[in-house]
């Protein structure tokens, strides 16, 4: 069946079975490798995307289901939210082996867009589904502060 989906703004057609995961249409269908392969069910957050702005597992997420929405993967992601997120990895040396940045980021991201100040116990929820093999978890926490407060110093949160 053919699928109209909208990845990084651009609208694509593809023609794939509809179950087929939407982590696979990003990798070989449109060669967007930023986002990882991990577990293949969900549960580590490696192939976390933007899907109308909220963040879901792309390996868990049917091609049809995607079908209509606006799809963000690492390679696009932007805003003052994904540029604080980047300098604060940055700064904090975050990634180890870095496999999970990908999916970290977005979801850093994702949360930093609804809660512009998040607390310890916020980071740990949204964060709860990413899973770093390096357990750079402590660094990741930090640096998700570090980038809320350098919205907050540049006046780009209320």
């Amino acid at each position: 069946m053919l699928y109209e989906v909208v990845v990084n703004g651009r609208p694509h057609m593809i023609e794939e079975d509809g179950e087929t995961p939407l982590l696979w249409i990003l990798r070989d269908t449109l060669h967007l490798t930023g986002t990882k392969y991990g577990c293949g069910v969900g549960q580590c957050g490696a192939c976390t995307v933007h899907v109308d702005g909220q963040p879901m597992r792309s390996c868990s997420l049917p091609l049809e289901a995607a079908a209509g929405a606006q799809v963000v993967t690492i390679e696009a992601v932007a805003g003052a939210e994904a540029e604080a997120v980047r300098a604060a990895w940055i700064a904090r040396d975050v990634p180890q082996c870095g496999f999970c940045q990908s999916g970290q980021i977005m979801s850093a991201i994702a949360l930093l867009r609804v809660r512009a100040a998040p607390t310890d116990r916020d980071i740990d929820a949204a964060m709860s589904g990413n899973i770093c093999r390096c357990a750079t978890y402590n660094r990741i926490r930090a640096a998700i502060h570090d980038a809320a407060r350098a919205r907050a110093a540049a006046g780009q949160v209320a």
